[in-house]
């Protein structure tokens, strides 16, 4: 499926081909929430990162984590430097995989069947999760990766 996105104030457009589009994990980590996440929680997608198009990019701007130790996370987080817009991170371990923020896709994405809630240890109290028999609760990361959420439930997007 090809998802096209933008920042809030257009100058920056992308558009990214991904087989799993269901925006369907919420990410409670301190990173993904602070940056990405105005609900208490962001939500990424996969995608393949050799499709990536970018207009604008010269208004990007890249945010990578610093550990209290001082390493730096490979994980680059791509901004609009311009409004602030979280589009997605690419990390150099992965490099076939890219994360656009499902907030900054502007294509219809297919509603999930359920949705896994993450890094709920680093969930603040203020922000309320879902229960029920479709919603998923880990304390980490999941085991089950995003492209086998999507397989595993008939899901994959291969257009």
């Amino acid at each position: 499926m090809l998802l096209e996105g933008a920042c809030h104030c257009g100058a920056v457009r992308f558009s990214v081909r991904s087989d799993e589009p269901y925006p369907y994990m919420c990410c409670y980590c301190s990173i993904c929430r602070k940056t990405a996440g105005g609900g208490g929680f962001a939500i990424n997608l996969a995608a393949d990162a050799t499709s990536l198009e970018v207009r604008g990019k010269k208004y990007l701007t890249i945010y990578q984590v610093r550990s209290e130790g001082g390493e730096v996370s490979p994980a680059k987080r791509n901004f609009c430097s311009r409004c602030g817009t979280a589009l997605w991170v690419w990390d150099r371990r992965w490099p076939e995989l890219l994360h656009p923020f499902a907030s900054a896709i502007d294509s219809p994405l297919p509603k999930p069947p359920e949705r896994c809630h993450i890094m709920l240890d680093f969930k603040p109290g203020w922000v309320p999760v879902p229960g029920g028999k479709r919603n998923a609760h880990f304390a980490g990361y999941p085991d089950e990766s995003i492209h086998d959420w999507h397989r595993n439930r008939g899901l994959l997007s291969e257009d």
